[in-house]
């Protein structure tokens, strides 16, 4: 599928149900590498799946370690600190989590046992900083070069083998940029296996504590006690030597936590919204968002893998908060601030200007857009909130956390686009379904395009382009009277002459049909292929007779305007189902290429068909449809006429494209 260029999401009003979070991204890359490097098979539970950790996997495939997948059990065979391959070109796209660890631990297993090892990225990863890293790692006698930038990757690591490390002094690294240098050498420095104690001192303050005891908690459970000194001097014990746990778990994680904690905060009016896969007992530093929710007026309980949240004070409360215990999960503070009763400041985030991109100006641009007064300093940013909410189009800058904050402002009262929504897939790839299955809009306030026109006009196929070119729901009314059948006769209820017309209606209404990607599902079942049968045909024209069936039927069609959008085709879309469409297409293909089209479709399927036949056929067809009394075939008086005989599907759905860019309050398709 190819990825949409963006998402328009509808005003949002209130949000309800329970979610289950995806595993966290900073455990799982430190337990997939710590495994790559352990003695043993590790067993791991729960990964995350998304594009960092595929980059992390790819590279441990790489260099050796053996991956195998079992459900959603993952087993890596580690390396047990010896490298496998001694020469590789790693390729880790923008994660740092990725970069930094790997960077750090081919460094030392190089300069040790041999090899040369070049670690790129995508372009942004060669504007992210290295350079306190690879000071540190040069401290110790690593061979690194720098292949592009001063102190920003990409870098060749190398080395012969039985060379020896400088272990005797403590190593220094700046602490005050990035935790993740300080993180990657605690991972690296195990693999040295000295008989000495190495020690780690961080020059400056500590940044991101948290995410260093999460990375100190994991050595535990592979076998290494890292003692600390405040947080100023680290030490490793001699002879260290990673062990397999054998099996361990991935929690939820709590930085996408924060996005529900505030959609809970902001949206949750009539029940609790349920998060679970973190609580109480999580690891992560991140869990203390719930403090901030709560001091801006979020009511939040919190269970040991589970947090509760509902709206409490609204307008939320305005803060003044240092954010470093939580330097993620704080970008959704400044989207809360948005509804708050005042200015809120967030400080002590300079870690923003580094991360994947620069998110302390990206968030004040964006902000910006919606009617937000914001300031920002080298590491702070104050937000005031919108007098006037202003509809906008948020550029996400390749950045997840950009992308998923950015979807807190739909509840502002105005649409919002989300510029690339696929980058989320870095942490959460099924974010915006969570999202939707969460949260609620007016059904008035959802936009439906309607794509109406005559049999074989080509209306499925443009409406499911359309669709998928959006990222909204698929109505094929057409197929909705077979499914209805299908379901029907399989509970028995077309036994014999006479039908149960109130036991069928009141089965289609509640029928779980969806559409995607040309399929037809019924639940768990793909029944696209089921509904071209004869048989079910037949059943179908049964059951259309049926006035019950119909108005029930009617009923589901209208449940399919959810958010963010609704593409609907058939005869009536416009003119009966949706009169209130945003925008109505009517195609108006000949019959003539609307029979040869058919004809083309019959015979690739092994079906034969005679052209002539095929075109009296549709015209006798649009005779009927334009002829009966309820809901006859016609454009809807302010439908847009679309003649596409002699034009591509393409084509179709440029123009159509084009006509709803019109429609929506942004400046143009790319935002």
């Amino acid at each position: 599928m190819v990825p949409i260029p963006f998402l328009d999401l509808p005003p949002l009003v209130g949000a309800s149900g329970t979610l289950r979070l995806p595993g966290s991204k900073s455990i799982s890359n430190r337990v997939l590498l710590l495994a790559g490097l352990a003695d043993g098979v590790t067993e791991i539970h729960d990964l995350l799946d998304s594009d960092d950790t595929k980059v992390m996997l790819a590279a441990l495939a790489q260099l050796g370690c053996g991956i195998e997948r079992e459900g959603a059990t993952l087993r890596v065979r580690g390396l047990g600190g010896r490298l496998a391959m001694h020469e590789a070109e790693l390729f880790l796209g923008n994660a740092g989590t990725a970069m930094r660890p790997l960077a750090a631990a081919l460094a030392v297993l190089s300069a040790t046992q041999g090899g040369r090892f070049v670690l790129r990225g995508v372009p942004r990863m060669h504007q992210r900083p290295i350079g306190d890293l690879v000071n540190a790692l040069r401290q110790l006698g690593c061979a690194i070069d720098e292949l592009g930038q001063a102190g920003y990757p990409p870098l060749a690591l190398y080395g012969a083998a039985g060379g020896a490390l400088a272990t005797g002094q403590a190593i220094r690294v700046r602490g005050d940029v990035s935790s993740q240098f300080l993180t990657a050498l605690l991972l690296a420095l195990p693999l040295a296996s000295t008989e000495a104690a190495i020690a780690i001192e961080v020059e400056g303050e500590l940044i991101s504590k948290p995410y260093v005891e999460i990375t100190l908690a994991l050595l535990e459970r592979f076998g290494i006690a890292v003692a600390r000194e405040g947080w100023q001097r680290f030490t490793i014990p001699a002879a260290s030597r990673y062990r397999s746990p054998v099996s361990i778990h991935v929690e939820g994680d709590a930085s996408s936590a924060s996005y529900f904690v505030a959609l809970g905060a902001i949206a949750a009016t009539q029940a609790p919204l349920r998060i679970e896969g973190a609580g109480s007992d999580s690891i992560q530093g991140d869990i203390r968002f719930i403090e901030a929710a709560r001091a801006m007026g979020a009511e939040v309980r919190s269970q040991a893998n589970a947090l509760e949240v509902r709206r409490g004070a609204w307008p939320l409360k305005a803060i003044t908060l240092d954010c470093n215990h939580i330097p993620d999960a704080a970008m959704t503070l400044a989207v809360m601030a948005l509804y708050a009763d005042g200015p809120s400041t967030l400080t002590n985030i300079a870690s923003w200007r580094v991360k994947e991109t620069d998110r302390l100006s990206a968030m004040a641009t964006e902000l910006r857009k919606l009617g937000a007064k914001v300031d920002e300093g080298a590491d702070w940013i104050r937000v005031t909130p919108p007098t006037t909410w202003k509809a906008a189009s948020l550029h996400t800058y390749d950045d997840h956390r950009m992308a998923m904050c950015g979807s807190l402002a739909a509840f502002g009262g105005v649409p919002v686009r989300i510029e690339d929504p696929a980058c989320v897939a870095k942490t959460f790839p099924d974010y915006f379904e969570t999202l939707f299955s969460l949260a609620r809009a007016e059904p008035r306030q959802v936009p439906v395009i309607a794509i109406d026109g005559p049999t074989a006009s080509g209306k499925g196929t443009l409406a499911a382009a359309v669709a998928e070119r959006l990222g909204y729901h698929l109505l094929d009314s057409g197929s909705l009277y077979r499914v209805a059948a299908l379901a029907a006769a399989r509970a028995g209820l077309l036994d014999g002459d006479e039908a149960d017309a109130q036991a069928i209606a009141a089965l289609a209404a509640t029928l779980p049909l969806r559409f995607e990607s040309g399929h037809i599902w019924l639940g768990v079942e793909d029944v696209t292929d089921t509904l071209r049968d004869e048989a079910v045909g037949l059943a179908a024209s049964r059951v259309s007779a049926l006035p019950a069936v119909r108005q029930a039927l009617h009923g589901l069609q209208l449940s399919f305007r959810r958010a963010p959008g609704l593409v609907a085709d058939g005869r009536d879309m416009g003119s009966v189902v949706f009169p209130d469409a945003a925008l109505k297409i009517y195609l108006t293909a000949s019959a003539g290429q609307r029979a040869e089209r058919r004809y083309k479709q019959l015979i690739s399927k092994g079906i034969s068909a005679n052209i002539d036949a095929l075109r009296a056929d549709l015209l006798a067809r649009d005779a009927r449809d334009t002829n009966r009394p309820v809901a006859p075939l016609k454009p809807a008086q302010d439908a847009l006429l679309l003649d596409n005989s002699a034009v591509t599907i393409e084509q179709s759905l440029a123009w159509v494209l084009d006509a709803w860019a019109q429609r929506r309050p942004f400046n143009s398709l790319s935002g």
